[in-house]
Formats: C-alpha cells, sequence, structure tokens
C-alpha cells in the first residue's frame, strides 16, 4: 500500500501520513526537550521513522523569512539527509505552494488556511504544523495522480514537478 507522506520541519515538526483515498493515518507533531544538537538529532529521527521506502513524501522548502532560520534548516537539511541516506525521495513545496494548493492563494494567513483546509477537506488539528503537513502529503497524493484537483491545485503540482531554473547572475570583474 502506498503511503503519502507530508512534512513540515519545525522544532514543532509536523509530519501527516495518507493512504491512496486520502484518509489519515497518522497525524503527529514531533518535539523534543534537551539541548541541541542532541534536540535536533532526536526530532530528525522521530520524524524519519515514521516514513518508509515507497512513501510519496513531500517536504516543505525553506522559508527565507524565518527568524530562526540556523536551526530550521538544521532539521530540515537532517530529515532530507535521512531520507537520501534511505533512498527515499522526495519532493519540495515553497510555503507559498502549500497555501495556494489548500486555499487558491499563496499569501493565505495561518487561521484563515485552517478554514480553508477543513472546508476541502473536513481535516482539522490543534497544530498548524500538523496541519501543513496535511496539505503536502495531500500534494504527494495529487502527484501521483490520486486526488481530484482544481486548476489552482493543478498549478502547484506543475510548478513542483517542472521548475523553472533560476537564472545564474552575472559578476562584474573589478
Amino acid at each position: 500500500m502506498t503511503r503519502y507522506v507530508g512534512i513540515d520541519p519545525s522544532t514543532k515538526t509536523g509530519v501527516c501520513i495518507l493512504d491512496a483515498d486520502g484518509n489519515v493515518l497518522d497525524a503527529l507533531e514531533v518535539t523534543a526537550t534537551g539541548k541541541d544538537p542532541e534536540r535536533m538529532s532526536d526530532i530528525i529521527t522521530d520524524v524519519c521513522e515514521n516514513v518508509d521506502y515507497g512513501d510519496v513524501v513531500v517536504i516543505e522548502g525553506f522559508g527565507f523569512a524565518s527568524q530562526s532560520g540556523f536551526l530550521l534548516g538544521g532539521i530540515g537539511w537532517g530529515i532530507r539527509l535521512d531520507l537520501y541516506e534511505r533512498n527515499i525521495k522526495y519532493q519540495e513545496a515553497a510555503p507559498a505552494a502549500l497555501k495556494k494548493f489548500a486555499s487558491g492563494k499563496g499569501t493565505t494567513k495561518k487561521d484563515e488556511l485552517a478554514v480553508e483546509i477543513f472546508k476541502r477537506w473536513g481535516f482539522q488539528h490543534g497544530s498548524d504544523n500538523v496541519r501543513d503537513a496535511f496539505v503536502l502529503a495531500q500534494i504527494a497524493r495529487s502527484l501521483r495522480g490520486n486526488a481530484n484537483t482544481a486548476k489552482f491545485q493543478d498549478e502547484v503540482i506543475q510548478a513542483i514537478l517542472n521548475p523553472v531554473p533560476k537564472k545564474k547572475k552575472k559578476v562584474k570583474a573589478g
């Protein structure tokens, strides 16, 4: 049975696992106590223990405006490295893509997003990290064609599957 896993890396990492029909198999928020790097390592290990070979995984891309970028980047890269070492492939969805997939707008606020997620899928959870992971798992289902999608959701899927290459900046000799 193929599982669809969404991961929202953070100090409170959201993980959501769906079956092919979109039923929630698990939805959890992974946290840890103690000092870093032990705490970060515990979060990474606990998250990755929930991912199996053959799962279709979508991870939220890095948010560049985050005040705690180094910490979140460490957790995000730690999860990615663990999956890589276990030969588990994953796709990334930018934060704006996640919001657009759930609501039709890439600028939707967290509280508004909770309403959109409930209206569209009937899913609710007290953690915005788990709600985000749920949307990422729905994106994973859609990447494999296992969900009916609206036009704006198809646009998100196409952007993930066919990213526009970044232009290289020219450096002036000085």
